[in-house]
């Protein structure tokens, strides 16, 4: 499994992430899926969470859903997953993440230390929502 971004939205999801900090920042991956996953477009978001719960939780209100399937739709785009930084934490899902996770969706998270985003890893939960599996992050750059 692979999820397929450009350096360049992946550049603007760190830079979201490090202006949320140090509260976690989350938006939509729009795009489209054939057996692989291609991110063409993001759409930050503000996080709706509590003052007291944004460094460590993300709310997606249905107001947010709603409009991220319109301008999906509007694009000749799909929703195909969700982006959030985790503050001074790795960029593994924490059980939070897994209990409301999607099992369709990828999520990309962002580990962001210090309000400097370090490192991204995209995750997809598994039907029977046990775990998520950790998909490839393709940028087109070759490694080695």
């Amino acid at each position: 499994m692979e999820i397929k971004i450009s350096k360049v939205l992946l550049a603007q999801i760190h830079k979201h992430g490090e202006k949320a900090y140090p509260d976690e920042g989350a938006g939509f991956l729009l795009g489209n899926y054939d057996q692989d996953r291609s991110v063409t477009a993001i759409l930050p978001i503000s996080n709706a969470r509590e003052d007291g719960a944004r460094r460590n939780r993300y709310l997606i209100t249905p107001e947010d859903y709603l409009d991220a399937e319109l301008e999906a739709d509007r694009r000749g785009l799909c929703l195909i997953g969700v982006f959030h930084s985790h503050p001074d934490s790795p960029e593994r899902p924490s059980v939070y993440d897994r209990d409301w996770a999607q099992p369709f969706f990828s999520y990309i998270i962002t580990s962001v230390y210090a309000a400097r985003a370090l490192e991204s890893r995209s995750w997809r939960l598994r039907d029977d929502r046990s775990q998520f599996v950790e998909e490839d992050i393709e940028t087109g750059e070759r490694h080695g």
